[in-house]
């Protein structure tokens, strides 16, 4: 299959639109479409087209029980697909769409298993990159769409990275240059007496609550430990995401005594004679002395970490970087969606300075 990458930044308006339009065309033959968000790429389908929506975990290598996001351009289209809306999941809704916030209801029966994972519930999200409501829009279907790379790897903020993945296994990429924000949506859960966070994300804890005056975290995403026997309500629950193919090690603590641990595993694995990557920030980058060294933004703008992260993974990868030493963010803003990412894609394996 031959895959059209569409630049909508350098094409006329009425290009532009002609690209959304086939798109949209695309989607409604039961065709696969990737498309920019506001948090990542996504990887689009007809939410309503289980055969559409099988093709994405084909093309993507995706766990079937590992559930889609559907993708609206309106609130209208939430009593379409939703079978219960609550006052509380309302005000969530109003306060955060469009934007990079997910909410989990329970489904209406039109909403095929094969989105939903096999699950009674459907999460559903208002992008608000303008490509993406017009491509909605224009698509005049709801959209299905997890991220958009192969599934495991690093999730893509640039349309090269869904060629990368994705060549010759779908047949259009709008490309609408890097995204803004970098990581996936925050996922709630709004089914039951008190919202659940299911995945930290861009919106935290402390805004949700804001509006609704409590807010749970999911023990399953929790810890510092992958759990074996969760039921993956959202995705990214249950399996490893976001990996580098190195094997990536964080070390946490006093930020002096994690420079000094991360130079002298490098410095042991270079010995031993594989090539060594190191992640470190703007503050800390001048401080390492050997390896393939790249800095992930800076500590004191949490949200350039947050952008950079899997542009980062991705060029490990480019580099041939078997080992991954990379410095903890767990006590940073934004410190825990940063850091969910970052302990699925090392595989939960952390050194802690001083121990």
């Amino acid at each position: 299959m031959y895959t059209e990458q569409i630049d909508l930044k350098v094409i006329s308006e009425d290009q532009r639109k002609h690209a959304l339009d086939r798109a949209g065309e695309i989607i409604r033959s039961g065709g696969l479409v990737a498309f920019p968000t506001e948090t990542v790429y996504g990887l689009g389908a007809d939410g309503m087209n289980a055969e559409a929506c099988a093709r994405i975990y084909e093309a993507k290598g995706r766990p079937s029980d590992n559930p889609l996001i559907l993708h609206i351009a309106g609130m209208a289209q939430v009593d379409e697909i939703a079978r219960e809306v609550s006052p509380e999941a309302r005000k969530v809704m109003d306060a955060f769409w469009p934007g990079p916030l997910t909410v989990i209801l329970p489904k209406q029966a039109c909403v095929p298993d094969r989105t939903t994972g096999g699950l009674d519930t459907v999460a559903i999200r208002m992008p608000s990159h303008p490509d993406a409501r017009e491509f909605i829009l224009r698509s005049r279907r709801i959209i299905a769409a997890p991220s958009a790379n192969a599934s495991g790897k690093p999730s893509p903020t640039l349309a090269r990275h869904v060629y990368e993945d994705m060549k010759g296994r779908i047949p259009m990429i709008l490309d609408g240059g890097p995204v803004g924000i970098g990581i996936e949506s925050t996922i709630v859960d709004m089914t039951g007496d008190c919202p659940v966070i299911l995945r930290p994300g861009y919106m935290s804890r402390e805004e949700i609550a804001e509006v609704t005056g409590q807010v749970r975290i999911d023990p399953a995403i929790a810890g510092r430990t992958m759990s074996k026997d969760v039921v993956a309500k959202a995705p990214g629950m249950k399996y490893r995401h976001y990996a580098p193919k190195g094997q990536m090690i964080l070390v946490e603590g006093d930020v002096s005594q994690v420079v000094q641990k991360i130079n002298e595993l490098a410095a042991q694995r270079q010995a031993e004679g594989y090539r060594v990557g190191i992640i470190g920030t703007d503050e800390t980058v001048p401080c390492y002395q050997g390896g393939i060294v790249k800095s992930i933004g800076s500590r004191e703008h949490p949200e350039t970490v947050a952008a950079s992260l899997y542009r980062i993974l991705r060029e490990m990868d480019a580099s041939g970087a078997e080992y991954i030493y990379s410095e903890s963010f767990f006590r940073e803003e934004m410190g825990d969606a940063i850091m969910n990412r970052m302990l699925k894609a090392a595989g939960y394996r952390v050194i802690t300075c001083g121990r």
